[in-house]
């Protein structure tokens, strides 16, 4: 019995995060990203500066450096070697073609020690070498977002090695990649997304789960004119700017949308340092379809909550839209608790993207030097296109666009109140 056709909106939502991820996917082994050169599959891209204004990706952190392998498993299983890193926070993160987090190796999730782990095919039979531990990638294509923590200019050198020390190797060496396979060109933009999700949906299926779902979409594209299409799109898109402005279902408190769960959309691949556990799953199916989609656009590989909380805001205290040509306050009291550190990034609206600015400060955090606290432990940060005067306004500044903008804080290896939401942000306020 075919899948009931499903509205063109529906199949947008549920069809945008592969057709978006699989793009990026193709840009850093085709052409890199910012300071990631390209990189053929199966091996790192290591960026060796942090994140900058040219970096086109979207809400990309100023506090790592990047480290990103494009895995295609077409070959057969491959060791990732990862040498041993004296405590430092660092996360290898695994995400599938449908952007689901199934595994994570580093600070939090498997300690400081070096370590060898088979990634291996979804169906592989085999046996392990001793002392390596087994990863099972659900696609065959699917991305390692790897993330050092870098503490200064000073600190580069120590964090090269560490990237040069980490590495891929296939277990046939002989055996070809396969990639992606290449849409056929269409006339519209719109008419090249529907032709990606055809083929890549059905090259990379999605969960068993989502089966129906998924000839659900294709039966709705194949019945569908061109008109209705290119109708279909747009709604699709504007439905999208809504979720990502107001959350699925996430808290909203003190203006600030709590995305602690926005990346929990993976309800079927645990491998290791992935948490199968109910406080991090989106069980109700309309919601996971449009926070996979909101994620997607908004934070493309984010990690979940349990790895690095992450919270944004477009408005202040009153309501009103964050914008460059007013000066704003955001009084952390106290600084968030966390395990490994925090940051407040300034990213441009709509792309989400860095914001240049004269000072070259991109996010301001617990490591950023000069800082002047407050007499209590709280930090007052000041937010604004202009340049502030006083000291400690300039001391504690985060340079805004002259536009609309969206701060994101991130903490990594929170603390149980935060996820518990006993620590809460206040809104950011109007100054002028």
């Amino acid at each position: 019995m075919s899948a009931a056709p499903l509205d063109l909106t529906t199949a947008y939502l549920y069809g945008f995060p592969l057709v978006f991820n699989l793009d990026q996917v193709a840009r850093y082994v085709s052409t890199g990203v910012g300071k990631n050169p390209a990189a053929p599959w199966n091996s790192f891209s290591h960026a060796r500066t942090l994140a900058g204004p040219d970096d086109k990706f979207v809400t990309i952190n100023n506090d790592t450096l990047y480290s990103m392998a494009q895995l295609d498993m077409s070959v057969g299983p491959i060791v990732l070697s990862v040498p041993a890193t004296q405590d430092r926070y660092f996360v290898l993160q695994f995400v599938s073609a449908w952007t689901d987090n199934f595994a994570y190796i580093g600070h939090r999730a498997t300690g400081s020690e070096a370590g060898n782990y088979l990634l291996v095919p979804s169906d592989w039979d085999g046996t392990e070498p001793e002392g390596t531990i087994v990863v099972r990638v659900p696609t065959r294509v699917a991305s390692i977002v790897g993330r050092w923590a870098v503490d200064g200019e000073a600190d580069l050198s120590a964090v090269h090695a560490l990237q040069d020390a980490t590495t891929l190797v296939q277990q046939n060496p002989e055996a070809a990649t396969i990639g992606l396979p290449e849409a056929e060109s269409a006339q519209t933009e719109a008419g090249e997304f529907w032709e990606k999700y055809r083929l890549w949906s059905q090259e990379f299926p999605p969960a068993l789960r989502d089966e129906a779902l998924l000839q659900g979409t294709l039966a709705t594209l194949g019945g569908s004119e061109e008109e209705a299409l290119e109708t279909g799109y747009a709604a699709g898109q504007a439905a999208l700017e809504e979720v990502l402005k107001w959350g699925a279902g996430n808290a909203l408190v003190n203006g600030w949308n709590l995305t602690y769960h926005s990346f929990d959309y993976n309800l079927d691949y645990f491998e290791v340092g992935s948490l199968d556990d109910p406080a991090f799953k989106i069980t109700d199916p309309q919601r996971r379809i449009v926070q996979r989609a909101g994620a997607a656009l908004g934070g493309l590989w984010g990690n979940q909550a349990f790895e690095a909380a992450y919270i944004a805001t477009y408005v202040d205290e009153r309501g009103d839209p964050l914008d460059g040509r007013n000066s704003y306050t955001l009084h952390l009291a106290p600084t968030p608790p966390v395990d490994a550190f925090w940051s407040l990034t300034m990213y441009d609206v709509p792309s989400y993207y860095l914001v240049d600015n004269t000072e070259a400060r991109f996010s301001i955090g617990d490591r950023s030097p000069g800082l002047e606290y407050e007499a209590d432990g709280s930090l007052v940060i000041t937010i604004s296109h202009a340049e502030p005067t006083g000291a400690r306004a300039r001391a504690n500044w985060l340079p805004a666009p002259a536009g609309a903008f969206r701060p994101v804080l991130r903490m990594y290896e929170p603390g149980p109140e935060v996820l518990d939401q006993r620590y809460t942000v206040s809104a950011i306020t109007r100054q002028s």
